[in-house]
Protein backbone atom coordinates (compact mmCIF):
# COMPACT_ATOMS: atom_id res chain seq x y z
CA UNK A 1 0.00 0.00 0.00
CA UNK A 2 1.26 3.01 -0.83
CA UNK A 3 0.44 6.57 1.04
CA UNK A 4 1.22 9.77 -0.08
CA UNK A 5 0.93 13.47 0.01
CA UNK A 6 -0.46 15.96 -2.22
CA UNK A 7 -0.96 19.81 -2.32
CA UNK A 8 -3.39 20.02 -5.16
CA UNK A 9 -6.52 18.41 -6.39
CA UNK A 10 -6.17 16.71 -10.04
CA UNK A 11 -6.37 13.49 -11.66
CA UNK A 12 -4.13 11.23 -9.95
CA UNK A 13 -6.94 9.68 -8.36
CA UNK A 14 -9.63 7.14 -9.23
CA UNK A 15 -11.79 7.97 -5.99
CA UNK A 16 -12.38 10.78 -3.79
CA UNK A 17 -13.84 10.50 -0.28
CA UNK A 18 -16.26 13.19 1.35
CA UNK A 19 -16.59 13.21 4.96
CA UNK A 20 -20.21 14.94 6.36
CA UNK A 21 -20.71 15.73 9.93
CA UNK A 22 -24.57 14.72 11.01
CA UNK A 23 -27.07 17.65 10.25
CA UNK A 24 -23.97 19.36 8.37
CA UNK A 25 -23.94 20.81 5.13
CA UNK A 26 -20.28 21.52 2.69
CA UNK A 27 -18.85 23.60 0.72
CA UNK A 28 -16.67 23.21 -1.93
CA UNK A 29 -14.46 24.74 -5.38
CA UNK A 30 -16.72 22.61 -7.12
CA UNK A 31 -19.61 23.52 -6.92
CA UNK A 32 -21.47 20.62 -9.04
CA UNK A 33 -20.14 18.62 -6.46
CA UNK A 34 -21.26 20.33 -2.96
CA UNK A 35 -24.87 20.74 -4.93
CA UNK A 36 -25.09 17.09 -5.14
CA UNK A 37 -24.11 16.30 -2.17
CA UNK A 38 -26.29 19.14 -0.29
CA UNK A 39 -28.90 17.87 -2.22
CA UNK A 40 -28.89 14.35 -0.95
CA UNK A 41 -28.61 15.95 2.41
CA UNK A 42 -31.49 17.99 2.28
CA UNK A 43 -33.10 15.23 1.14
CA UNK A 44 -32.37 13.00 3.67
CA UNK A 45 -30.99 10.65 1.33
CA UNK A 46 -27.85 10.59 3.60
CA UNK A 47 -27.96 12.09 7.29
CA UNK A 48 -24.17 11.99 7.94
CA UNK A 49 -24.61 9.63 10.99
CA UNK A 50 -21.36 7.83 12.20
CA UNK A 51 -20.26 5.14 9.69
CA UNK A 52 -23.06 5.66 7.17
CA UNK A 53 -21.76 5.48 3.96
CA UNK A 54 -22.64 5.73 0.24
CA UNK A 55 -20.25 5.70 -3.28
CA UNK A 56 -21.51 6.48 -6.75
CA UNK A 57 -19.38 5.81 -10.02
CA UNK A 58 -19.98 8.05 -12.53
CA UNK A 59 -19.68 6.94 -16.22
CA UNK A 60 -17.22 9.53 -17.64
CA UNK A 61 -13.82 8.88 -18.22
CA UNK A 62 -12.06 10.96 -16.71
CA UNK A 63 -10.85 11.26 -12.71
CA UNK A 64 -12.25 11.33 -10.17
CA UNK A 65 -15.36 9.28 -11.60
CA UNK A 66 -15.76 7.29 -8.12
CA UNK A 67 -17.12 9.41 -4.69
CA UNK A 68 -17.33 7.98 -1.61
CA UNK A 69 -19.86 9.51 1.32
CA UNK A 70 -18.86 8.45 4.89
CA UNK A 71 -21.08 9.88 7.64
CA UNK A 72 -18.88 11.15 10.85
CA UNK A 73 -21.91 11.49 13.33
CA UNK A 74 -21.73 14.47 15.54
CA UNK A 75 -19.18 16.73 15.28
CA UNK A 76 -18.19 17.44 19.10
CA UNK A 77 -18.33 13.60 19.55
CA UNK A 78 -15.69 12.58 17.02
CA UNK A 79 -12.42 11.51 18.05
CA UNK A 80 -9.17 9.22 16.82
CA UNK A 81 -10.66 5.84 17.25
CA UNK A 82 -13.53 7.01 14.96
CA UNK A 83 -11.42 8.38 12.65
CA UNK A 84 -9.88 5.13 12.53
CA UNK A 85 -12.88 3.24 11.88
CA UNK A 86 -13.83 5.36 9.64
CA UNK A 87 -10.89 5.35 7.18
CA UNK A 88 -11.24 1.17 7.80
CA UNK A 89 -14.59 1.51 6.15
CA UNK A 90 -13.58 3.84 3.23
CA UNK A 91 -10.76 1.03 2.32
CA UNK A 92 -13.26 -2.11 2.81
CA UNK A 93 -15.71 0.55 0.23
CA UNK A 94 -12.98 0.72 -1.90
CA UNK A 95 -12.18 -2.73 -2.56
CA UNK A 96 -16.21 -3.00 -2.77
CA UNK A 97 -16.54 -0.68 -6.04
CA UNK A 98 -12.61 -1.58 -7.46
CA UNK A 99 -10.89 1.59 -6.54
CA UNK A 100 -7.12 1.40 -7.25
CA UNK A 101 -6.38 4.69 -5.84
CA UNK A 102 -8.11 6.78 -2.89
CA UNK A 103 -7.72 10.52 -1.77
CA UNK A 104 -8.63 11.41 1.59
CA UNK A 105 -8.52 14.71 3.20
CA UNK A 106 -8.04 14.97 7.25
CA UNK A 107 -11.20 14.70 9.31
CA UNK A 108 -12.17 16.61 12.46
CA UNK A 109 -9.09 18.48 12.72
CA UNK A 110 -9.10 21.16 14.64
CA UNK A 111 -12.50 19.88 16.91
CA UNK A 112 -10.59 16.86 18.75
CA UNK A 113 -8.19 15.61 16.03
CA UNK A 114 -4.77 17.34 15.81
CA UNK A 115 -3.98 17.65 11.98
CA UNK A 116 -0.59 15.18 12.83
CA UNK A 117 -2.72 12.43 14.86
CA UNK A 118 -5.17 12.74 11.62
CA UNK A 119 -2.60 12.12 9.03
CA UNK A 120 -1.10 9.34 10.88
CA UNK A 121 -4.18 7.23 11.21
CA UNK A 122 -4.87 7.59 7.82
CA UNK A 123 -1.69 6.66 6.61
CA UNK A 124 -1.53 3.79 9.21
CA UNK A 125 -5.03 1.98 8.66
CA UNK A 126 -5.21 0.73 5.40
CA UNK A 127 -2.15 -1.36 5.43
CA UNK A 128 -3.82 -2.74 8.70
CA UNK A 129 -7.46 -3.08 7.24
CA UNK A 130 -5.70 -5.01 3.72
CA UNK A 131 -3.37 -7.07 6.09
CA UNK A 132 -3.95 -11.08 5.18
CA UNK A 133 -1.96 -14.01 6.15
CA UNK A 134 -2.20 -16.00 2.83
CA UNK A 135 1.21 -17.49 2.67
CA UNK A 136 0.23 -20.99 2.85
CA UNK A 137 -2.81 -20.60 1.20
CA UNK A 138 -2.48 -21.37 -2.86
CA UNK A 139 -5.44 -18.86 -3.92
CA UNK A 140 -5.15 -15.73 -2.71
CA UNK A 141 -7.41 -12.46 -2.75
CA UNK A 142 -6.15 -9.64 -3.81
CA UNK A 143 -7.41 -5.80 -2.83
CA UNK A 144 -7.86 -3.28 -5.60
CA UNK A 145 -7.16 -0.32 -3.34
CA UNK A 146 -3.28 -0.22 -3.81
CA UNK A 147 -2.53 3.62 -3.21
CA UNK A 148 -3.85 6.17 -0.97
CA UNK A 149 -3.26 9.91 -1.06
CA UNK A 150 -3.75 12.50 1.43
CA UNK A 151 -4.73 16.22 0.99
CA UNK A 152 -2.88 18.80 1.97
CA UNK A 153 -4.78 22.15 2.13
CA UNK A 154 -1.95 24.81 3.36
CA UNK A 155 1.40 24.40 2.48
CA UNK A 156 2.61 25.23 5.91
CA UNK A 157 1.24 21.96 6.99
CA UNK A 158 3.00 20.11 4.30
CA UNK A 159 5.97 18.92 6.48
CA UNK A 160 4.13 18.16 9.25
CA UNK A 161 1.48 15.89 6.92
CA UNK A 162 4.46 13.90 5.54
CA UNK A 163 6.33 13.46 8.43
CA UNK A 164 3.50 11.74 9.95
CA UNK A 165 2.17 10.15 6.97
CA UNK A 166 5.94 8.45 6.98
CA UNK A 167 5.66 8.07 10.94
CA UNK A 168 1.87 6.16 10.72
CA UNK A 169 2.84 3.93 7.34
CA UNK A 170 6.42 2.55 9.03
CA UNK A 171 4.20 1.70 12.26
CA UNK A 172 1.63 0.02 10.15
CA UNK A 173 4.17 -1.66 8.61
CA UNK A 174 6.20 -3.13 11.34
CA UNK A 175 2.55 -3.65 13.17
CA UNK A 176 1.92 -6.19 10.09
CA UNK A 177 5.76 -8.09 10.56
CA UNK A 178 4.33 -8.77 14.15
CA UNK A 179 1.59 -10.15 13.14
CA UNK A 180 3.08 -12.14 10.47
CA UNK A 181 5.40 -13.42 13.31
CA UNK A 182 2.64 -14.41 15.68
CA UNK A 183 0.38 -16.35 12.78
CA UNK A 184 3.72 -17.89 12.05
CA UNK A 185 2.83 -22.07 12.68
CA UNK A 186 5.08 -22.95 15.60
CA UNK A 187 6.66 -25.69 13.04
CA UNK A 188 7.70 -22.97 10.90
CA UNK A 189 8.84 -20.17 14.11
CA UNK A 190 11.25 -22.19 16.37
CA UNK A 191 13.18 -20.43 18.04
CA UNK A 192 16.43 -20.44 15.98
CA UNK A 193 14.10 -19.16 13.52
CA UNK A 194 12.89 -16.24 15.47
CA UNK A 195 16.38 -15.20 16.42
CA UNK A 196 17.38 -15.27 12.63
CA UNK A 197 14.04 -13.03 11.94
CA UNK A 198 15.90 -10.62 14.31
CA UNK A 199 19.58 -11.08 12.74
CA UNK A 200 17.14 -9.79 9.49
CA UNK A 201 14.96 -7.10 10.67
CA UNK A 202 18.51 -5.68 12.21
CA UNK A 203 20.70 -5.38 9.74
CA UNK A 204 17.50 -4.29 7.43
CA UNK A 205 17.07 -1.32 9.71
CA UNK A 206 20.29 -0.75 11.31
CA UNK A 207 20.44 -2.19 15.32
CA UNK A 208 22.78 -4.73 16.54
CA UNK A 209 21.59 -8.44 17.31
CA UNK A 210 23.49 -10.67 19.21
CA UNK A 211 22.35 -14.48 19.45
CA UNK A 212 23.07 -16.80 22.23
CA UNK A 213 22.87 -20.67 22.28
CA UNK A 214 22.11 -23.19 25.08
CA UNK A 215 25.90 -23.21 26.42
CA UNK A 216 26.25 -19.64 26.05
CA UNK A 217 22.60 -19.05 28.23
CA UNK A 218 24.13 -21.44 30.33
CA UNK A 219 27.26 -19.39 31.19
CA UNK A 220 25.05 -16.41 32.18
CA UNK A 221 23.43 -18.54 35.00
CA UNK A 222 20.03 -17.83 33.24
CA UNK A 223 18.35 -20.71 35.56
CA UNK A 224 14.84 -20.17 35.53
CA UNK A 225 14.63 -19.47 31.74
CA UNK A 226 16.18 -23.06 30.89
CA UNK A 227 14.43 -25.10 33.01
CA UNK A 228 11.30 -24.10 30.55
CA UNK A 229 13.89 -24.69 27.76
CA UNK A 230 15.13 -28.03 28.62
CA UNK A 231 12.39 -30.15 27.61
CA UNK A 232 11.75 -29.48 24.18
CA UNK A 233 14.39 -30.72 21.31
CA UNK A 234 14.37 -27.63 19.87
CA UNK A 235 16.83 -25.85 21.51
CA UNK A 236 16.76 -22.03 23.26
CA UNK A 237 17.87 -18.68 21.69
CA UNK A 238 18.51 -15.48 23.71
CA UNK A 239 17.68 -12.87 21.36
CA UNK A 240 19.81 -9.82 22.82
CA UNK A 241 18.73 -6.30 20.17
CA UNK A 242 20.80 -2.83 20.44
CA UNK A 243 19.66 0.45 19.25
CA UNK A 244 22.05 3.10 19.86
CA UNK A 245 20.06 6.65 19.49
CA UNK A 246 21.33 8.88 21.91
CA UNK A 247 24.91 8.53 22.10
CA UNK A 248 25.32 11.49 24.01
CA UNK A 249 23.34 10.26 27.30
CA UNK A 250 24.60 6.07 26.85
CA UNK A 251 23.47 5.81 30.54
CA UNK A 252 20.46 5.93 29.60
CA UNK A 253 19.06 3.20 28.18
CA UNK A 254 15.31 1.87 27.97
CA UNK A 255 15.29 -2.16 28.37
CA UNK A 256 12.33 -4.31 27.19
CA UNK A 257 12.01 -7.75 27.68
CA UNK A 258 9.66 -9.71 24.98
CA UNK A 259 8.36 -13.35 26.02
CA UNK A 260 9.19 -15.20 23.10
CA UNK A 261 7.45 -18.62 23.87
CA UNK A 262 7.31 -19.98 20.12
CA UNK A 263 5.07 -22.60 21.48
CA UNK A 264 3.87 -23.53 24.88
CA UNK A 265 1.82 -26.89 25.26
CA UNK A 266 1.84 -26.12 29.48
CA UNK A 267 4.42 -28.57 30.04
CA UNK A 268 3.33 -31.17 32.92
CA UNK A 269 0.50 -28.75 33.26
CA UNK A 270 -0.34 -29.52 29.93
CA UNK A 271 -3.25 -27.43 28.35
CA UNK A 272 -6.63 -28.66 26.78
CA UNK A 273 -6.57 -29.25 23.09
CA UNK A 274 -8.55 -26.43 22.41
CA UNK A 275 -6.16 -24.18 24.51
CA UNK A 276 -2.88 -25.49 23.07
CA UNK A 277 -4.51 -24.67 19.04
CA UNK A 278 -3.34 -20.83 19.22
CA UNK A 279 -0.33 -21.46 21.35
CA UNK A 280 2.15 -20.91 18.42
CA UNK A 281 0.95 -16.97 19.44
CA UNK A 282 2.76 -17.28 23.47
CA UNK A 283 5.66 -15.46 21.42
CA UNK A 284 2.93 -11.96 20.95
CA UNK A 285 5.43 -9.97 23.02
CA UNK A 286 8.31 -11.09 21.01
CA UNK A 287 6.58 -10.00 17.76
CA UNK A 288 5.79 -6.64 19.24
CA UNK A 289 9.09 -5.82 20.47
CA UNK A 290 10.83 -7.17 17.23
CA UNK A 291 8.25 -4.48 15.54
CA UNK A 292 8.55 -2.00 17.64
CA UNK A 293 13.05 -1.98 17.50
CA UNK A 294 12.49 -2.50 13.74
CA UNK A 295 10.21 1.01 13.66
CA UNK A 296 12.21 2.94 16.24
CA UNK A 297 15.77 2.40 14.36
CA UNK A 298 14.10 3.01 10.85
CA UNK A 299 12.61 6.41 12.48
CA UNK A 300 15.63 6.98 14.10
CA UNK A 301 14.16 7.83 17.59
CA UNK A 302 16.57 9.90 19.84
CA UNK A 303 16.94 7.12 22.36
CA UNK A 304 19.05 4.20 23.43
CA UNK A 305 17.10 0.76 23.58
CA UNK A 306 18.26 -2.78 24.12
CA UNK A 307 15.80 -5.37 23.95
CA UNK A 308 15.69 -8.88 24.85
CA UNK A 309 13.31 -12.21 23.99
CA UNK A 310 14.00 -15.13 26.15
CA UNK A 311 13.15 -17.33 22.91
CA UNK A 312 12.22 -21.19 24.02
CA UNK A 313 9.24 -23.69 23.46
CA UNK A 314 7.43 -25.03 26.71
CA UNK A 315 7.08 -29.03 26.02
CA UNK A 316 6.82 -31.85 27.37
CA UNK A 317 9.73 -34.56 27.84
CA UNK A 318 11.47 -36.70 31.07
CA UNK A 319 13.67 -33.60 30.63
CA UNK A 320 11.12 -31.28 31.54
CA UNK A 321 10.80 -29.44 34.97
CA UNK A 322 7.78 -30.12 37.03
CA UNK A 323 5.54 -28.89 39.91
CA UNK A 324 6.89 -28.79 43.03
CA UNK A 325 10.44 -28.05 42.04
CA UNK A 326 13.08 -25.50 43.10
CA UNK A 327 14.59 -23.95 40.55
CA UNK A 328 17.41 -21.00 40.41
CA UNK A 329 17.39 -17.78 38.43
CA UNK A 330 19.79 -15.54 37.02
CA UNK A 331 19.19 -12.58 40.25
CA UNK A 332 20.11 -15.90 42.59
CA UNK A 333 16.59 -16.36 44.29
CA UNK A 334 15.35 -19.34 44.60
CA UNK A 335 11.75 -20.17 43.00
CA UNK A 336 8.92 -23.19 43.82
CA UNK A 337 7.24 -24.46 40.32
CA UNK A 338 3.68 -24.30 41.30
CA UNK A 339 2.81 -24.79 37.70
CA UNK A 340 4.81 -25.50 34.41
CA UNK A 341 2.01 -23.60 33.15
CA UNK A 342 3.66 -20.27 34.34
CA UNK A 343 6.90 -20.25 32.66
CA UNK A 344 6.63 -16.64 30.72
CA UNK A 345 7.24 -14.84 34.10
CA UNK A 346 10.26 -17.58 34.47
CA UNK A 347 11.81 -16.16 31.06
CA UNK A 348 10.77 -12.92 31.49
CA UNK A 349 12.72 -12.86 34.86
CA UNK A 350 15.90 -14.05 33.69
CA UNK A 351 15.49 -11.69 30.54
CA UNK A 352 14.93 -8.17 33.46
CA UNK A 353 17.97 -9.23 35.41
CA UNK A 354 20.04 -9.52 32.08
CA UNK A 355 19.10 -6.07 30.81
CA UNK A 356 19.95 -4.73 34.37
CA UNK A 357 23.14 -6.50 35.07
CA UNK A 358 24.65 -7.11 31.84
CA UNK A 359 23.38 -4.38 30.08
CA UNK A 360 22.94 -1.69 32.58
CA UNK A 361 19.49 -0.79 31.63
CA UNK A 362 17.94 2.46 33.74
CA UNK A 363 14.07 1.92 32.72
CA UNK A 364 12.58 -1.60 32.11
CA UNK A 365 9.47 -2.68 30.11
CA UNK A 366 8.22 -6.21 30.14
CA UNK A 367 5.66 -7.37 27.21
CA UNK A 368 3.92 -10.80 27.38
CA UNK A 369 1.31 -13.28 26.46
CA UNK A 370 1.18 -13.60 30.04
CA UNK A 371 -2.30 -14.78 31.80
CA UNK A 372 -5.78 -16.07 30.98
CA UNK A 373 -6.30 -13.76 33.86
CA UNK A 374 -6.04 -10.62 31.49
CA UNK A 375 -9.02 -11.96 29.45
CA UNK A 376 -10.75 -12.23 32.91
CA UNK A 377 -10.19 -8.61 33.80
CA UNK A 378 -10.80 -6.74 30.93
CA UNK A 379 -11.57 -8.86 27.93
CA UNK A 380 -10.27 -8.02 24.82
CA UNK A 381 -10.96 -4.51 24.47
CA UNK A 382 -7.80 -3.56 26.65
CA UNK A 383 -4.52 -4.43 27.80
CA UNK A 384 -3.76 -4.51 31.72
CA UNK A 385 -0.72 -2.61 32.89
CA UNK A 386 1.31 -2.69 36.10
CA UNK A 387 4.09 0.00 37.03
CA UNK A 388 5.83 0.90 40.27
CA UNK A 389 6.05 4.36 38.91
CA UNK A 390 3.36 7.24 38.61
CA UNK A 391 5.37 9.67 36.48
CA UNK A 392 6.72 6.35 34.22
CA UNK A 393 3.22 4.80 33.94
CA UNK A 394 1.71 8.27 32.55
CA UNK A 395 3.86 7.79 29.36
CA UNK A 396 2.49 5.16 28.62
CA UNK A 397 -0.55 6.33 29.10
CA UNK A 398 0.26 8.91 26.50
CA UNK A 399 1.71 6.30 24.03
CA UNK A 400 -1.69 4.10 24.24
CA UNK A 401 -3.54 7.74 23.39
CA UNK A 402 -1.69 8.23 20.64
CA UNK A 403 -1.19 3.99 19.50
CA UNK A 404 -5.05 3.82 20.30
CA UNK A 405 -4.13 0.95 21.88
CA UNK A 406 -6.43 0.67 24.80
CA UNK A 407 -4.65 -0.02 28.18
CA UNK A 408 -5.64 0.45 31.87
CA UNK A 409 -3.45 0.40 34.78
CA UNK A 410 -3.93 -2.38 37.44
CA UNK A 411 -2.53 -1.88 41.31
CA UNK A 412 0.89 -3.50 42.47
CA UNK A 413 -0.87 -3.99 46.11
CA UNK A 414 1.34 -5.97 48.97
CA UNK A 415 -1.44 -8.30 49.74
CA UNK A 416 -0.39 -9.19 45.91
CA UNK A 417 2.96 -9.87 47.26
CA UNK A 418 1.89 -12.01 50.03
CA UNK A 419 0.73 -14.53 47.44
CA UNK A 420 3.85 -15.22 45.44
CA UNK A 421 5.75 -16.07 48.90
CA UNK A 422 6.44 -19.72 49.05
CA UNK A 423 7.28 -21.53 52.66
CA UNK A 424 10.23 -23.83 51.28
CA UNK A 425 11.93 -21.05 48.47
CA UNK A 426 12.06 -17.49 48.16
CA UNK A 427 9.24 -17.03 45.35
CA UNK A 428 6.43 -19.12 44.10
CA UNK A 429 5.59 -19.01 39.97
CA UNK A 430 1.47 -19.35 40.47
CA UNK A 431 0.19 -17.06 43.12
CA UNK A 432 -3.22 -17.77 41.82
CA UNK A 433 -5.63 -15.58 41.82
CA UNK A 434 -6.32 -12.56 40.67
CA UNK A 435 -3.67 -14.05 38.20
CA UNK A 436 -2.69 -10.70 35.88
CA UNK A 437 -1.90 -8.77 39.48
CA UNK A 438 -0.13 -11.78 40.94
CA UNK A 439 2.13 -12.63 38.23
CA UNK A 440 3.11 -9.26 37.53
CA UNK A 441 4.33 -8.40 41.14
CA UNK A 442 6.15 -11.73 40.54
CA UNK A 443 8.04 -9.66 37.39
CA UNK A 444 8.10 -6.63 39.74
CA UNK A 445 10.71 -8.90 42.71
CA UNK A 446 13.07 -8.80 39.95
CA UNK A 447 13.49 -4.98 38.38
CA UNK A 448 15.35 -4.01 41.11
CA UNK A 449 13.62 -1.01 42.11
CA UNK A 450 13.97 0.37 38.30
CA UNK A 451 11.02 2.29 36.60
CA UNK A 452 9.08 -0.36 35.40
CA UNK A 453 6.08 -1.25 32.99
CA UNK A 454 4.16 -4.40 32.53
CA UNK A 455 2.20 -5.13 29.83
CA UNK A 456 0.13 -8.42 29.77
CA UNK A 457 -1.31 -8.65 26.39
CA UNK A 458 -2.79 -12.08 26.38
CA UNK A 459 -6.08 -11.15 25.53
CA UNK A 460 -5.31 -8.65 23.26
CA UNK A 461 -2.55 -9.63 20.91
CA UNK A 462 -4.70 -12.60 19.58
CA UNK A 463 -8.29 -11.82 17.63
CA UNK A 464 -10.51 -14.81 17.49
CA UNK A 465 -13.20 -13.09 14.31
CA UNK A 466 -12.41 -10.26 12.72
CA UNK A 467 -12.47 -6.56 13.28
CA UNK A 468 -12.79 -2.96 12.10
CA UNK A 469 -9.10 -2.80 11.40
CA UNK A 470 -7.66 -6.26 10.89
CA UNK A 471 -8.40 -10.08 10.61
CA UNK A 472 -8.81 -12.92 12.90
CA UNK A 473 -5.00 -13.87 14.20
CA UNK A 474 -2.30 -12.11 15.58
CA UNK A 475 -3.18 -8.12 15.89
CA UNK A 476 0.66 -6.73 16.41
CA UNK A 477 -0.40 -5.13 19.70
CA UNK A 478 2.37 -3.35 21.12
CA UNK A 479 4.39 -2.12 18.30
CA UNK A 480 2.86 1.16 18.05
CA UNK A 481 2.77 1.81 21.67
CA UNK A 482 5.94 0.94 22.61
CA UNK A 483 7.48 2.92 19.85
CA UNK A 484 5.30 5.91 20.92
CA UNK A 485 6.59 5.66 24.64
CA UNK A 486 9.88 5.33 23.98
CA UNK A 487 9.81 8.34 21.47
CA UNK A 488 7.95 10.42 24.71
CA UNK A 489 10.88 9.68 26.76
CA UNK A 490 13.54 10.11 23.96
CA UNK A 491 11.81 13.88 23.78
CA UNK A 492 11.79 14.34 27.82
Amino acid sequence: MNVSVIKTLDNSYDTRVIGLFEKETVSFNDKKLEESINYLVNEGEFKGKFGEIESIILPINEKPNKFIFIGLGERDKFADEKLRKIVAKIVNEGNKIKSKCILIEPMGVNDCITLENATRIIAQIPLLVDYKFDKYQKVKKESTVSEIKILCKNEKDLEIMRSASKEGSILAKETVFARDLVNEPANALLPVELANRAKEAGDKYGFDVEIYDEEEIKELNMQAYMEVAKASDNPPRLIVMRYWGDAENKENIIGIAGKGITYDSGGLCIKTKAGMVNMKADMGGAAALLGAMSSIAELKVKANVVGVIAACENMISGKGYRTGDIIGSMAGKTIFVGSTDAEGRLTLVDAIHYLIEKENATKIFDIATLTGGAVAALGKAATPVMSNDDEFFNNIQRASDISGEKIWRMPCFDEYKESIKSYVADLTNSGGHPQVMTAGVFIEEFVQDKPWIHIDIAATSWADKKYEYGVKGGTGVGVRTLYHVVKNLSNK
